[in-house]
């Protein structure tokens, strides 16, 4: 392990010289040591009521758990602990937060006072100050990483390589179920908390509702990020668990206790989320944090395919890093996790990375992924080893789906080709055994096998010969190794390297018929480098005729093993290294070019792996597109928001000349309102996007949606006027004035007024190639509406998370969000379209209480505002207001409810078709 971490920081260092400038103070900030020291014991405990822990070795502030034998419940799981461990009595407040962290990288959070709760700021904020604290108290760090990035505000939005250490006894966020355990120890939200039944609606300085000797505001006050990454939680018991090892392609993070904006009677230990999905960068106001203490000895991951393990795969390099080389996000690396036997694949394509396992009992060994993408060939012996072995094709999915077998006595090692005809196939050899023997290895032979349509065609055999080191794309060289390097060259076979031992070798895939592979300390490899080394420190390449032209040396104590191409245009490898133990712990990429070396993963044991790379012909070919900006609209790791938009920028860019219909507005028409069920007449696409105001659905028309939907007739936009409390300006919920500038893509189409003097080729076929969630694609349809929201009901009880009175004394919002309706159906007016203004029903149980809906209003004052509203239909005559709540008396039942506020996919066929009726009377 120790080595494997001197590897990543080492690696990283070669990777980041030619990277963007990291906004961290010194390197030394950005990698940290996380080679583990000598573990340290707890303590024997105390009881809470006694004292604030005061150990010589223990954090100020902090209280100690009796936890060890202790069982908690998360839902239906149970967690067992075996240790003990502190957790602070409050919650960070902001002059702790700023004392630290303002020195550290620059970050200084606005409060109104220094007890006040710190929040708005992100996970990763929260880790770094765990670790500072740390670092300042003579502890040591619980979490490690490559390097961070930071925003234009200095709020940490990345970090790169991150990984937390259980083992080492540190400063750190709790884990869900510690959080669980000390909130558990005096309960009381309804006495003892800041709720929206007592706070004003607002952050209170910290422990104003504890005595002396107990922990406080758990519950309240502010929502608290936790350690662990939001995985699925099983009916089962697991002992020491620390949540699931990442935050697979949905990337969420849990959030405990509730906040002043919650109900006393809605808050309890089991939620762990907030009404938006929350990922690491997610920001709000309400949200902050608490630190534990401790080690946590033989933690448990447990991943949302039930598995629990004690050890896991870390992604390293991030997708901009992995695309700085390839070109394309399109990137995938899958590999054999030797310890499990199983496939494992790294998708950077989505925005979060994570190391999606695909469980099965097949020995999977040399996985090769297909040139779609979509599908991933391997086999059940591995090279050097004789005997037979099966060839199968599955989806490179989490399920691994579509397993099909290639019904042939033995086929080993696969490589994918295409032919120029255009067809698939999958080339093989019938042993992949040691080749040394000359009669051996001519008995054996090399075969290729179609693949279309998820089925093996007819096998063709080409040679005799086992070459399983790949074919050129003319067939007049094939390579092979396992003690020698043999080749086929214009149909003869020979012997390559003077006869000495290689192995792990690869044909390259563009055209230049170089092969790389690894040897055994050779003389004449020591000749050509000019010194001597070690078995496979070196990867060498040789070109066509054998003749060696390059090598590169493994990083210091590493050396290489399970080296292969990638096909891109740049000369790069992909290796895994092992250390001097012979543990393959890391999977990097090799720049041949420079000899540069990336780091991409990083576990106890990792083999074979294999990187693909998609090239979009449209966005090569198309030099007039900056292929750095074009099209990307979001970050790796990126908030739900930005995904959203850079989904609905895609939509923009394949329906400009098709959609008539544009749904614009919040989650509520966004889970309800479905473009697939309107009339044939009605091309619809919902554009609807969290969070939201109607400030940016008027901006999002502004600059792209009049200018290209060439056909569009009709607006349907949701009035939430329950949140019109919302402002427009940098620090709104108004996206074009806040987020916007952060990202290439808008930038560039800014630059280039936005387009409005024609549609560039090529930029569709950019933004699809740019970095996406891929988890989120499939919950969309095609044409926007969110399909993951299961029917729940509106709910026994309401929510109102902001005070129905907020608006008494700032009426100026209800007129500003006034103006901004206006502006849209003015401008609507010039282009022959007609605007629907929507009110989505929310729980009819609001009518019982003195707020309109889920973010307060006084229904006295709602009432009026939809008879203005009402009132713009005579006004204008392009407008129409669809009321579908109707003061909490509507036809919209709870088996057609998400939650409070949201119709779920039974309650959306019934008002899609009502909007849909409407249109056509308008037509």
């Amino acid at each position: 392990m120790k080595w494997c971490v001197i590897l990543m920081c080492m690696v990283s260092a070669l990777f980041w010289g030619c990277s963007n400038s990291d906004k961290s103070t010194s390197q030394d900030d950005s990698i940290v040591d996380v080679i583990p020291d000598d573990t340290l014991s707890v303590k024997d405990p105390v009881d809470i009521e006694d004292t604030l822990a005061k150990e010589e070795e223990t954090p100020a502030g902090m209280f100690l758990m009796k936890a060890a034998g202790a069982t908690v419940s998360l839902e239906s799981m149970k967690v067992k602990f075996s240790y003990d461990f502190w957790i602070s009595r409050s919650e960070v407040t902001c002059g702790e937060f700023n004392a630290l962290m303002a020195p550290a990288i620059g970050l200084t959070i606005k409060c109104e006072n220094d007890s006040l709760p710190v929040t708005d700021l992100t996970y990763y904020d929260a880790v770094l100050f765990a670790n500072e604290r740390g670092k300042s108290e003579g502890f040591d760090t619980a979490y490690t990483y490559l390097k961070k990035y930071l925003d234009s505000e200095n709020h940490c939005v990345r970090l790169e390589g991150f990984e937390y250490l259980p083992e080492k006894k540190a400063i750190h966020l709790p884990t869900e179920a510690e959080w669980i355990f000390a909130a558990n120890q005096d309960w009381n939200p309804q006495e003892k908390a800041w709720t929206a039944d007592n706070s004003d609606y607002k952050l209170h300085p910290v422990c104003g509702k504890a005595k002396e000797g107990e922990i406080c505001d758990i519950a309240g006050n502010a929502l608290e990020w936790v350690n662990d990454w939001y995985g699925r939680l099983r009916d089962t018991t697991v002992t020491n668990f620390v949540g699931a090892p990442d935050g697979g392609s949905l990337g969420q993070r849990v959030v405990k206790g509730g906040s002043y904006r919650n109900q006393a009677a809605l808050i309890n230990t089991l939620s762990r989320g907030d009404v938006y999905t929350v990922t690491s960068v997610a920001r709000e106001y309400y949200v902050g944090f608490r630190l534990a203490f401790g080690n946590i000895p033989n933690a448990v991951w447990m991943g949302d395919n039930g598995r629990i393990a004690v050890s896991k795969v870390t992604p390293l390099a991030n997708a901009t890093s992995v695309y700085s080389y390839t070109d394309t996000y399109k990137t995938k690396l899958v590999f054999r996790n030797d310890e499990t036997g199983n496939l494992s694949y790294i998708d950077y394509s989505n925005g979060t990375l994570s190391v999606v396992e695909i469980v099965d009992t097949l020995e999977a060994y040399h996985p090769e992924i297909s040139p779609d993408g979509e599908r991933v060939a391997f086999c059940t012996k591995y090279e050097g080893v004789e005997g037979k072995s099966e060839l199968y094709v599955r989806d490179l999915n989490e399920d691994g789906s579509n397993l099909v077998k290639l019904n042939v006595e033995s086929a080993a090692i696969p490589r994918w080709r295409v032919l120029e005809n255009g067809d698939t196939v999958i080339v093989y050899v019938t042993d992949a055994g040691v080749n040394k023997n000359e009669a051996t290895f001519m008995s054996n032979s090399t075969w290729q096998v179609p693949f279309a349509n998820g089925k093996f065609g007819t096998p063709q055999k080409l040679f005799d010969g086992a070459y399983h080191g790949g074919i050129s794309d003319d067939n007049l060289l094939a390579v092979s190794g396992a003690r020698l390097l043999r080749a086929r060259v214009n149909d003869r076979d020979t012997i390559w390297y003077n006869g000495e031992q290689a192995c792990n070798v690869s044909l390259s895939k563009d055209g230049e018929k170089q092969t790389l592979f690894l040897d055994f300390a050779s003389a004449t490899g020591k000749n050509y480098v000019g010194s001597k080394y070690s078995v496979h420190q070196n990867i060498f390449v040789a070109d066509s005729t054998g003749k060696l032209i390059q090598s590169v040396a493994s990083p210091t104590g590493f050396t290489f093993d399970h080296t292969e191409w990638v096909a891109v245009d740049r000369r790069l490898a992909v290796a895994t290294l092992a250390n001097g133990f012979g543990a393959h712990t890391g999977i990097v990429l090799v720049d041949m070019s420079d000899g540069s070396v990336v780091a991409l993963a990083k576990g106890n044991e990792l083999w074979h792996p294999n990187l693909w790379a998609y090239k979009n012909p449209a966005v090569t070919e198309n030099k007039t597109l900056d292929k750095d900006s074009a099209g990307v609209y979001m970050d790796p790791e990126d908030a739900l928001a930005s995904y959203m938009m850079r989904n609905n920028m895609e939509l923009l860019w394949r329906y400009r000349d098709s959609a008539n219909v544009a749904i614009l507005g919040s989650s509520r028409p966004l889970n309800g309102l479905s473009p697939q069920e309107f009339s044939s007449e009605f091309f619809a696409v919902n554009f609807s996007h969290v969070p939201n105001s109607i400030y940016s659905s008027r901006d999002y028309l502004d600059r792209y949606l009049f200018t290209h939907l060439k056909k569009l007739k009709y607006i349907v936009i949701s009035l939430d006027i329950d949140f019109w409390y919302k402002t427009d300006g940098p620090e709104s919920d108004n996206f074009f004035a806040t987020t916007f500038y952060n990202y290439p893509g808008y930038v560039y189409d800014a630059n280039h007024d936005y387009w409005k003097d024609g549609y560039p080729d090529g930029l569709l076929e950019s933004t699809e190639n740019a970095i996406s969630m891929v988890e989120y694609d499939r919950y969309f349809g095609d044409r926007g509406r969110f399909m993951a929201n299961e029917c729940k009901s509106w709910g026994d009880t309401v929510e109102i998370t902001l005070d129905s009175t907020y608006y008494d004394d700032k009426m100026y919002l209800i007129e500003n969000s006034f103006e901004a309706l206006e502006s849209i159906i003015e401008k609507a007016k010039e282009h022959d379209v007609h605007v629907v203004g929507l009110i989505m029903p929310q729980n009819p149980k609001y009518k019982e209480t003195g707020a309109f809906g889920r973010y307060g209003l006084r229904r006295s004052l709602a009432k009026t505002l939809i008879e203005r509203i009402a009132q713009y239909e005579t006004t204008y005559s392009n407008f129409t207001l669809l009321d579908e709540n109707k003061m909490g008396e509507h036809d919209y039942t709870d088996e057609e409810a998400l939650d409070f506020d949201h119709l779920c996919s039974a309650g959306a066929p019934k008002i899609t078709s009502r909007v849909d009726s409407l249109l056509k009377t308008l037509k």
